[in-house]
Protein backbone atom coordinates (compact mmCIF):
# COMPACT_ATOMS: atom_id res chain seq x y z
CA UNK A 1 0.00 0.00 0.00
CA UNK A 2 2.79 2.46 0.91
CA UNK A 3 4.61 1.63 -2.33
CA UNK A 4 1.47 2.33 -4.32
CA UNK A 5 0.93 5.58 -2.44
CA UNK A 6 4.52 6.66 -3.07
CA UNK A 7 4.17 5.89 -6.79
CA UNK A 8 1.02 8.01 -7.04
CA UNK A 9 2.66 10.87 -5.12
CA UNK A 10 5.52 10.93 -7.60
CA UNK A 11 3.24 11.57 -10.56
CA UNK A 12 0.96 14.06 -8.87
CA UNK A 13 3.48 16.70 -9.90
CA UNK A 14 5.04 15.37 -13.09
CA UNK A 15 7.26 18.37 -13.71
CA UNK A 16 8.86 18.24 -10.27
CA UNK A 17 9.41 14.47 -10.45
CA UNK A 18 10.81 14.57 -13.97
CA UNK A 19 13.32 17.26 -12.96
CA UNK A 20 14.48 15.07 -10.05
CA UNK A 21 14.71 11.91 -12.17
CA UNK A 22 16.37 13.88 -14.98
CA UNK A 23 19.13 15.18 -12.71
CA UNK A 24 19.93 11.64 -11.55
CA UNK A 25 19.80 10.35 -15.13
CA UNK A 26 22.22 13.03 -16.30
CA UNK A 27 24.61 12.22 -13.44
CA UNK A 28 24.70 8.50 -14.27
CA UNK A 29 24.96 9.19 -18.01
CA UNK A 30 27.91 11.55 -17.65
CA UNK A 31 29.72 9.46 -15.03
CA UNK A 32 29.41 6.21 -17.04
CA UNK A 33 30.55 7.88 -20.28
CA UNK A 34 33.57 9.57 -18.71
CA UNK A 35 34.72 6.51 -16.80
CA UNK A 36 34.15 4.20 -19.79
CA UNK A 37 36.35 6.41 -21.96
CA UNK A 38 39.07 6.51 -19.30
CA UNK A 39 39.10 2.74 -18.65
CA UNK A 40 38.88 2.01 -22.38
CA UNK A 41 41.96 4.14 -23.03
CA UNK A 42 43.85 2.31 -20.27
CA UNK A 43 42.88 -1.09 -21.68
CA UNK A 44 44.04 -0.02 -25.14
CA UNK A 45 47.36 1.27 -23.81
CA UNK A 46 47.97 -2.00 -21.97
CA UNK A 47 46.93 -4.18 -24.90
CA UNK A 48 49.04 -2.18 -27.37
CA UNK A 49 52.13 -2.40 -25.17
CA UNK A 50 51.63 -6.00 -24.08
CA UNK A 51 50.65 -7.36 -27.48
CA UNK A 52 53.53 -5.71 -29.27
CA UNK A 53 56.53 -6.13 -27.07
CA UNK A 54 56.46 -8.07 -23.84
CA UNK A 55 53.43 -10.34 -23.84
CA UNK A 56 51.27 -10.60 -20.73
CA UNK A 57 53.96 -12.81 -19.19
CA UNK A 58 57.57 -13.23 -20.23
CA UNK A 59 60.12 -15.92 -19.42
CA UNK A 60 63.80 -15.06 -19.88
CA UNK A 61 67.26 -15.64 -18.46
CA UNK A 62 67.88 -14.33 -14.94
CA UNK A 63 69.36 -10.86 -15.31
CA UNK A 64 68.10 -10.31 -18.86
CA UNK A 65 65.57 -7.64 -17.92
CA UNK A 66 68.21 -5.51 -16.19
CA UNK A 67 70.77 -6.03 -18.97
CA UNK A 68 68.96 -6.76 -22.23
CA UNK A 69 71.87 -7.98 -24.32
CA UNK A 70 72.04 -10.90 -26.68
CA UNK A 71 74.56 -12.55 -24.33
CA UNK A 72 71.77 -13.03 -21.75
CA UNK A 73 69.94 -15.52 -23.92
CA UNK A 74 68.99 -19.03 -22.79
CA UNK A 75 68.76 -22.48 -24.33
CA UNK A 76 65.38 -24.20 -24.53
CA UNK A 77 63.82 -27.43 -25.65
CA UNK A 78 60.35 -28.77 -26.38
CA UNK A 79 59.88 -30.02 -22.82
CA UNK A 80 60.16 -26.47 -21.47
CA UNK A 81 57.59 -25.24 -23.99
CA UNK A 82 55.25 -28.11 -23.05
CA UNK A 83 55.58 -27.41 -19.31
CA UNK A 84 54.66 -23.77 -19.80
CA UNK A 85 51.87 -24.49 -22.28
CA UNK A 86 50.24 -26.99 -19.89
CA UNK A 87 49.64 -24.32 -17.21
CA UNK A 88 45.94 -23.42 -17.02
CA UNK A 89 45.23 -20.10 -18.73
CA UNK A 90 48.22 -20.15 -21.10
CA UNK A 91 46.99 -20.04 -24.70
CA UNK A 92 50.22 -19.59 -26.67
CA UNK A 93 53.96 -19.72 -25.96
CA UNK A 94 55.73 -17.41 -28.40
CA UNK A 95 59.54 -17.80 -28.77
CA UNK A 96 61.55 -14.69 -29.64
CA UNK A 97 65.02 -13.38 -30.31
CA UNK A 98 65.24 -9.63 -29.68
CA UNK A 99 68.16 -7.27 -30.12
CA UNK A 100 69.17 -4.07 -31.85
CA UNK A 101 70.90 -3.53 -35.17
CA UNK A 102 71.79 -0.77 -37.61
CA UNK A 103 69.52 -0.89 -40.65
CA UNK A 104 71.02 0.56 -43.80
CA UNK A 105 69.91 1.28 -47.36
CA UNK A 106 71.89 3.44 -49.74
CA UNK A 107 73.28 6.39 -47.80
CA UNK A 108 70.71 6.14 -44.99
CA UNK A 109 71.28 4.30 -41.69
CA UNK A 110 69.13 4.05 -38.59
CA UNK A 111 69.03 1.88 -35.47
CA UNK A 112 66.10 -0.44 -35.03
CA UNK A 113 64.73 -3.28 -32.91
CA UNK A 114 65.18 -6.63 -34.62
CA UNK A 115 62.72 -9.30 -33.51
CA UNK A 116 63.15 -12.90 -34.61
CA UNK A 117 59.71 -14.52 -34.70
CA UNK A 118 57.84 -17.71 -35.42
CA UNK A 119 55.34 -16.14 -37.89
CA UNK A 120 52.26 -18.12 -36.87
CA UNK A 121 52.83 -18.03 -33.12
CA UNK A 122 53.80 -14.35 -33.21
CA UNK A 123 50.60 -13.42 -35.01
CA UNK A 124 48.58 -14.91 -32.14
CA UNK A 125 50.22 -12.35 -29.84
CA UNK A 126 50.96 -9.18 -31.81
CA UNK A 127 48.55 -9.74 -34.73
CA UNK A 128 51.25 -8.25 -36.89
CA UNK A 129 49.69 -9.60 -40.11
CA UNK A 130 46.80 -7.17 -39.66
CA UNK A 131 49.34 -4.33 -39.62
CA UNK A 132 50.92 -5.17 -42.98
CA UNK A 133 49.99 -2.32 -45.36
CA UNK A 134 52.27 -3.32 -48.26
CA UNK A 135 53.67 -6.64 -49.42
CA UNK A 136 53.13 -9.92 -47.58
CA UNK A 137 54.16 -11.72 -44.42
CA UNK A 138 57.32 -13.72 -43.93
CA UNK A 139 57.30 -17.48 -43.45
CA UNK A 140 59.29 -19.81 -41.20
CA UNK A 141 62.91 -20.11 -42.42
CA UNK A 142 62.28 -17.07 -44.63
CA UNK A 143 65.22 -14.90 -45.73
CA UNK A 144 63.04 -11.78 -45.91
CA UNK A 145 62.16 -9.06 -43.43
CA UNK A 146 59.19 -6.93 -42.42
CA UNK A 147 59.86 -3.33 -41.45
CA UNK A 148 57.74 -0.60 -39.88
CA UNK A 149 56.33 2.24 -41.93
CA UNK A 150 58.33 4.97 -40.17
CA UNK A 151 61.61 3.15 -40.75
CA UNK A 152 60.71 2.52 -44.40
CA UNK A 153 60.03 6.22 -44.94
CA UNK A 154 63.28 7.25 -43.27
CA UNK A 155 65.38 4.80 -45.29
CA UNK A 156 63.27 5.43 -48.44
CA UNK A 157 62.82 1.74 -49.13
CA UNK A 158 59.97 -0.22 -50.67
CA UNK A 159 58.91 -3.85 -50.91
CA UNK A 160 61.54 -5.74 -52.92
CA UNK A 161 64.51 -3.63 -51.80
CA UNK A 162 67.31 -5.22 -49.79
CA UNK A 163 67.96 -4.11 -46.21
CA UNK A 164 71.44 -4.40 -44.70
CA UNK A 165 71.57 -5.20 -40.96
CA UNK A 166 74.75 -4.80 -38.91
CA UNK A 167 75.06 -5.62 -35.22
CA UNK A 168 77.01 -7.60 -32.62
CA UNK A 169 76.13 -11.22 -32.08
CA UNK A 170 76.43 -13.70 -29.24
CA UNK A 171 79.65 -13.31 -27.22
CA UNK A 172 80.98 -10.59 -29.53
CA UNK A 173 80.50 -12.39 -32.83
CA UNK A 174 80.07 -10.21 -35.91
CA UNK A 175 76.47 -9.96 -37.13
CA UNK A 176 75.83 -8.81 -40.68
CA UNK A 177 73.27 -9.81 -43.27
CA UNK A 178 71.19 -8.72 -46.24
CA UNK A 179 67.44 -9.21 -46.02
CA UNK A 180 64.98 -8.54 -48.85
CA UNK A 181 62.00 -6.49 -47.68
CA UNK A 182 58.82 -8.55 -48.07
CA UNK A 183 56.37 -6.23 -46.33
CA UNK A 184 55.83 -2.93 -44.53
CA UNK A 185 53.87 -2.72 -41.27
CA UNK A 186 52.09 0.20 -39.63
CA UNK A 187 51.90 0.14 -35.84
CA UNK A 188 49.48 2.34 -33.85
CA UNK A 189 52.18 3.49 -31.43
CA UNK A 190 54.63 6.03 -32.92
CA UNK A 191 57.52 4.53 -30.94
CA UNK A 192 56.84 1.10 -32.45
CA UNK A 193 56.35 2.53 -35.92
CA UNK A 194 59.72 4.29 -36.07
CA UNK A 195 62.15 1.37 -35.96
CA UNK A 196 60.84 -2.21 -35.89
CA UNK A 197 62.16 -5.09 -37.99
CA UNK A 198 60.72 -8.64 -38.03
CA UNK A 199 62.73 -11.56 -39.40
CA UNK A 200 62.15 -15.30 -39.00
CA UNK A 201 63.32 -16.96 -35.79
CA UNK A 202 65.79 -19.25 -37.54
CA UNK A 203 67.32 -16.33 -39.44
CA UNK A 204 67.64 -14.29 -36.22
CA UNK A 205 69.43 -17.16 -34.48
CA UNK A 206 71.77 -17.43 -37.48
CA UNK A 207 72.29 -13.66 -37.67
CA UNK A 208 73.23 -13.33 -34.00
CA UNK A 209 75.10 -16.68 -33.90
CA UNK A 210 72.81 -17.92 -31.12
CA UNK A 211 72.43 -21.54 -32.09
CA UNK A 212 69.35 -23.01 -30.36
CA UNK A 213 68.83 -20.10 -27.94
CA UNK A 214 66.21 -17.44 -27.30
CA UNK A 215 66.12 -14.13 -25.51
CA UNK A 216 62.55 -14.63 -24.25
CA UNK A 217 59.32 -16.57 -24.33
CA UNK A 218 56.26 -14.29 -24.54
CA UNK A 219 52.96 -15.76 -23.36
CA UNK A 220 49.43 -15.20 -24.56
CA UNK A 221 46.96 -15.86 -21.73
CA UNK A 222 43.19 -15.99 -21.50
CA UNK A 223 42.65 -12.87 -19.34
CA UNK A 224 44.99 -10.18 -18.06
CA UNK A 225 43.52 -10.44 -14.55
CA UNK A 226 44.87 -14.01 -14.27
CA UNK A 227 48.47 -12.85 -14.73
CA UNK A 228 49.59 -13.20 -11.09
CA UNK A 229 48.17 -16.70 -10.73
CA UNK A 230 49.75 -17.94 -13.96
CA UNK A 231 53.12 -16.39 -13.05
CA UNK A 232 53.05 -18.27 -9.72
CA UNK A 233 52.15 -21.59 -11.38
CA UNK A 234 54.83 -21.27 -14.07
CA UNK A 235 57.42 -20.43 -11.41
CA UNK A 236 56.63 -23.79 -9.79
CA UNK A 237 57.34 -25.80 -12.97
CA UNK A 238 60.45 -24.08 -14.40
CA UNK A 239 63.96 -23.76 -13.04
CA UNK A 240 63.78 -20.33 -11.38
CA UNK A 241 67.50 -20.42 -10.55
CA UNK A 242 68.09 -20.07 -14.29
CA UNK A 243 64.91 -18.49 -15.64
CA UNK A 244 62.85 -15.52 -14.51
CA UNK A 245 59.06 -15.29 -14.92
CA UNK A 246 57.60 -11.76 -15.00
CA UNK A 247 54.06 -10.43 -15.44
CA UNK A 248 53.25 -7.36 -17.51
CA UNK A 249 53.02 -5.08 -14.44
CA UNK A 250 56.65 -5.87 -13.58
CA UNK A 251 57.71 -5.66 -17.21
CA UNK A 252 56.19 -2.22 -17.73
CA UNK A 253 56.27 -0.33 -14.40
CA UNK A 254 56.34 3.06 -16.17
CA UNK A 255 53.07 2.27 -17.94
CA UNK A 256 51.46 1.06 -14.71
CA UNK A 257 52.59 4.19 -12.87
CA UNK A 258 51.34 6.54 -15.59
CA UNK A 259 47.97 4.78 -15.62
CA UNK A 260 47.68 5.00 -11.82
CA UNK A 261 48.54 8.72 -11.83
CA UNK A 262 46.08 9.44 -14.63
CA UNK A 263 43.45 7.32 -12.89
CA UNK A 264 43.80 9.42 -9.72
CA UNK A 265 43.21 12.61 -11.72
CA UNK A 266 40.25 10.93 -13.40
CA UNK A 267 38.75 9.97 -10.05
CA UNK A 268 39.18 13.55 -8.82
CA UNK A 269 37.30 14.81 -11.88
CA UNK A 270 34.56 12.26 -11.28
CA UNK A 271 34.19 13.32 -7.64
CA UNK A 272 34.03 16.98 -8.71
CA UNK A 273 31.32 15.93 -11.14
CA UNK A 274 29.52 14.10 -8.34
CA UNK A 275 29.72 17.22 -6.14
CA UNK A 276 28.31 19.50 -8.86
CA UNK A 277 25.52 17.09 -9.71
CA UNK A 278 24.87 16.46 -6.03
CA UNK A 279 24.15 20.15 -5.47
CA UNK A 280 21.78 20.05 -8.42
CA UNK A 281 19.98 17.03 -7.01
CA UNK A 282 19.82 18.64 -3.58
CA UNK A 283 18.25 21.71 -5.18
CA UNK A 284 15.48 19.58 -6.65
CA UNK A 285 14.87 17.96 -3.24
CA UNK A 286 14.69 21.40 -1.62
CA UNK A 287 12.17 22.50 -4.23
CA UNK A 288 10.12 19.35 -3.80
CA UNK A 289 10.07 19.73 -0.01
CA UNK A 290 9.14 23.44 -0.10
CA UNK A 291 6.29 22.79 -2.56
CA UNK A 292 4.80 20.06 -0.34
CA UNK A 293 4.93 21.81 3.05
CA UNK A 294 1.17 22.50 3.02
CA UNK A 295 0.50 18.89 2.04
CA UNK A 296 2.72 17.60 4.85
CA UNK A 297 0.96 19.89 7.37
CA UNK A 298 -2.51 18.77 6.30
CA UNK A 299 -1.62 15.06 6.35
CA UNK A 300 -0.12 15.35 9.80
CA UNK A 301 -3.02 17.36 11.16
CA UNK A 302 -5.56 14.71 10.12
CA UNK A 303 -3.64 12.05 12.01
CA UNK A 304 -1.00 10.60 9.73
CA UNK A 305 2.02 9.49 11.76
CA UNK A 306 5.39 11.08 11.06
CA UNK A 307 7.05 7.71 10.60
CA UNK A 308 4.51 6.65 7.96
CA UNK A 309 4.95 9.94 6.13
CA UNK A 310 8.74 9.59 6.27
CA UNK A 311 8.50 6.03 4.93
CA UNK A 312 6.31 7.20 2.04
CA UNK A 313 8.67 10.03 1.11
CA UNK A 314 11.67 7.70 1.43
CA UNK A 315 9.98 5.26 -0.98
CA UNK A 316 9.43 8.17 -3.37
CA UNK A 317 13.15 8.99 -3.25
CA UNK A 318 13.97 5.30 -3.72
CA UNK A 319 11.71 4.96 -6.76
CA UNK A 320 12.91 8.19 -8.40
CA UNK A 321 16.56 7.29 -7.77
CA UNK A 322 16.03 3.83 -9.26
CA UNK A 323 14.28 5.27 -12.31
CA UNK A 324 17.06 7.85 -12.77
CA UNK A 325 19.83 5.27 -12.46
CA UNK A 326 18.17 2.82 -14.85
CA UNK A 327 17.44 5.60 -17.35
CA UNK A 328 21.04 6.84 -17.16
CA UNK A 329 22.44 3.37 -17.81
CA UNK A 330 19.85 2.69 -20.51
CA UNK A 331 20.68 5.91 -22.38
CA UNK A 332 24.47 5.66 -22.02
CA UNK A 333 24.79 1.95 -22.89
CA UNK A 334 23.90 2.14 -26.63
CA UNK A 335 26.31 5.04 -27.17
CA UNK A 336 29.12 3.33 -25.26
CA UNK A 337 28.55 0.06 -27.16
CA UNK A 338 28.76 1.96 -30.45
CA UNK A 339 31.93 3.80 -29.42
CA UNK A 340 33.42 0.55 -28.12
CA UNK A 341 33.24 -0.94 -31.62
CA UNK A 342 33.83 2.39 -33.40
CA UNK A 343 36.50 4.35 -31.45
CA UNK A 344 36.71 8.11 -31.98
CA UNK A 345 39.87 8.78 -34.01
CA UNK A 346 41.49 12.19 -34.29
CA UNK A 347 42.77 13.55 -37.59
CA UNK A 348 44.96 16.36 -38.85
CA UNK A 349 46.95 18.53 -36.46
CA UNK A 350 45.18 17.15 -33.39
CA UNK A 351 46.26 13.61 -34.27
CA UNK A 352 49.85 14.73 -34.92
CA UNK A 353 49.99 16.57 -31.57
CA UNK A 354 48.72 13.53 -29.66
CA UNK A 355 51.06 11.14 -31.51
CA UNK A 356 54.02 13.32 -30.53
CA UNK A 357 53.45 12.15 -26.93
CA UNK A 358 53.62 8.50 -28.04
CA UNK A 359 49.89 7.93 -27.63
CA UNK A 360 47.48 6.56 -30.19
CA UNK A 361 45.26 9.49 -31.32
CA UNK A 362 41.86 8.06 -30.44
CA UNK A 363 39.28 7.73 -27.68
CA UNK A 364 38.53 4.13 -26.74
CA UNK A 365 35.69 2.97 -24.52
CA UNK A 366 35.23 0.10 -22.10
CA UNK A 367 32.24 -2.20 -21.60
CA UNK A 368 33.37 -3.50 -18.21
CA UNK A 369 30.13 -4.14 -16.26
CA UNK A 370 31.78 -2.82 -13.08
CA UNK A 371 31.95 0.73 -14.40
CA UNK A 372 28.16 0.79 -14.86
CA UNK A 373 27.11 -0.59 -11.51
CA UNK A 374 29.86 1.28 -9.64
CA UNK A 375 28.74 4.66 -11.03
CA UNK A 376 25.11 3.67 -10.57
CA UNK A 377 25.64 2.73 -6.92
CA UNK A 378 27.47 5.98 -6.16
CA UNK A 379 24.72 8.14 -7.68
CA UNK A 380 22.02 5.98 -6.13
CA UNK A 381 23.49 6.20 -2.62
CA UNK A 382 24.14 9.92 -3.04
CA UNK A 383 20.52 10.46 -4.03
CA UNK A 384 19.30 8.54 -0.99
CA UNK A 385 21.62 10.47 1.35
CA UNK A 386 20.39 13.79 -0.03
CA UNK A 387 16.88 12.43 0.30
CA UNK A 388 17.22 12.46 4.08
CA UNK A 389 16.66 16.21 4.00
CA UNK A 390 12.87 15.92 3.48
CA UNK A 391 12.81 13.19 6.13
CA UNK A 392 14.44 15.60 8.59
CA UNK A 393 11.95 18.33 7.64
CA UNK A 394 9.04 15.98 8.34
CA UNK A 395 10.54 14.98 11.69
CA UNK A 396 10.73 18.61 12.87
CA UNK A 397 7.56 19.81 11.11
CA UNK A 398 4.96 21.89 12.99
CA UNK A 399 1.67 21.24 11.17
CA UNK A 400 -0.02 24.62 11.86
CA UNK A 401 3.11 26.62 11.09
CA UNK A 402 3.72 24.63 7.89
CA UNK A 403 0.21 25.32 6.58
CA UNK A 404 0.38 29.04 7.43
CA UNK A 405 3.79 29.53 5.79
CA UNK A 406 2.79 27.56 2.72
CA UNK A 407 -0.29 29.72 2.03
Amino acid sequence: MYLKLAWRNIWRNKRRSLITIGSITFAVLLACSMRSMQLGSYDRMIETAVRFYTGYIQIHQNGYWEDQTIDNSFSYDQSLLNQVADVAGVKRVVPRVESFALASFGQKTKGGLVVGIDPELEDSLTRYKEKIIQGSSIEANDDGALISEGLAKYLKVAVGDSLVLISQGYHGANAAGIFPIKGIMKFPSPAQNEGTIFISLDKAQWFYALGNQLTSLALVIDEAKHTDRIVAEISNVVDTSRLEVMGWRDLMPDLVQSIEIDSISGRIMIWILYAVIGFGMFGTFLMMTAERMYEFGVMMSIGMKRMIMQLTVFLEMLIMSSLGVLAGIGISLPFIIYWYYHPIYFTGESAAAIESFGVEPAYFFSLDPALFYNQAWVIFIMALILGFYPLYVIRTLKPVRAMREAI
